[in-house]
């Protein structure tokens, strides 16, 4: 267990972000991307940041590993696959679905005692042939549903009451509240509602980094490390097919990584260095260059990161430019 003492609820301001990637367009910075970025050294303190690390902001799905953390917590079984699938964004790929109507049949339950809000799968080409097909939205597909069947499990275990499980007040969502506070080791700030109908609480991009590594620096056998674990052995159940994130767990031994919408990215070593980023505008083409350049600057050896350097801008479809991270990301000055 971690100290009870926790930190102050960041204060919710305006952040001060800084230029974290550049667009260079034929030798031209044709856009900015503003951001925040945390870098932190095994102990927790930061050994590089840039923008603003301590306004409170919501991490998205980002906390999810935290989410699957306090289920566990709570007498959660899963393991593996599952126990991954509980704290994905995944691709609505027929593993997942079929992964969560697994979870769901564990809990003796349906897709009709989700919550979450009916969507179409999140993968593009998945959703193409969802739609060719003449299926619409469902629970099951909507890339959150993992974590949700999850929460039913939980809540079914504990006898909690099912309908209302998304509600702060509930004693599912107070748990993983305090274990979010726990990580972090910092009070939320705020509470609201995540694209899914959870409930979404906001912390600071350092108390999500350090969180992480919590996570996974956290000793064999407990919740923490059973999720960390879970989700590097099976790392596209916590995403899909061909998802960068995905890609960036298996090119870095030991890594956890996981994405928010908005622009957000979490990851963290075995070791307890550990980085998050916040690209303010939401872009995810900034999200992964930008993640990949902070893990460089970590200490992580580049020639495992080239592959995430972003996708290339195009010019009568040759390329004619990148997405490139500002230089103070630079893990050694740029000649």
């Amino acid at each position: 267990m971690y100290s009870s003492s926790l930190a102050d609820a960041p204060q919710i301001r305006e952040p001060l972000h800084a230029p974290v990637a550049h667009l260079i367009r034929g030798g031209v910075i044709e856009g900015i991307h503003y951001g925040s970025v945390a870098v932190l050294h095994p102990d927790g303190t930061p050994a590089f940041q840039l923008g603003d690390i301590e306004a409170a902001f919501y991490p998205r799905s980002a906390v999810k590993p935290l989410q699957a953390v306090a289920m566990v917590r709570a007498g959660l079984p899963l393991d593996g696959d599952l126990l991954s699938l509980a704290a994905a964004s995944h691709s609505g790929e027929e593993v997942h679905l079929k992964g969560t109507q697994r979870i769901l049949e564990l809990a003796g339950l349906t897709e009709d005692d989700l919550r979450n809000v009916p969507d179409l799968p999140f993968d593009p080409a998945v959703r193409d042939t969802w739609i060719r097909e003449g299926r619409g939205p469902s629970r099951l597909a909507q890339n959150c549903s993992g974590k949700h069947a999850a929460m039913l499990y939980t809540c079914k275990l504990n006898g909690w009451s099912l309908e209302d499980y998304l509600d702060p007040g509930h004693p599912l969502q107070k748990a993983i509240a305090e274990i979010v506070e726990d990580l972090t080791g910092q009070r939320i700030a705020q509470v609201t509602v995540d694209g899914c109908g959870a409930p979404l609480f906001s912390i600071s991009l350092h108390g999500l980094a350090r969180a992480a590594a919590r996570i996974t620096t956290a000793a064999p056998g407990t919740p923490e490390s059973r999720v960390a674990d879970a989700m590097r052995d099976h790392a596209e159940m916590a995403s899909g097919t061909g998802r960068d994130v995905a890609a960036l767990m298996r090119a870095v031994p030991g890594l956890l990584a996981k994405d928010g919408f908005e622009g957000v990215q979490v990851a963290a070593l075995p070791d307890g260095r550990a980085i998050a980023v916040k690209i303010a505008d939401g872009a995810n083409r900034a999200r992964i260059p930008v993640a990949a350049a902070a893990l460089a600057r970590a200490g992580v050896d580049p020639t495992l990161l080239t592959q995430f350097a972003g996708e290339p801008l195009l010019g009568g479809g040759a390329p004619v430019g990148e997405i490139r991270p500002v230089r103070a990301l630079d893990p050694l000055p740029r000649p």
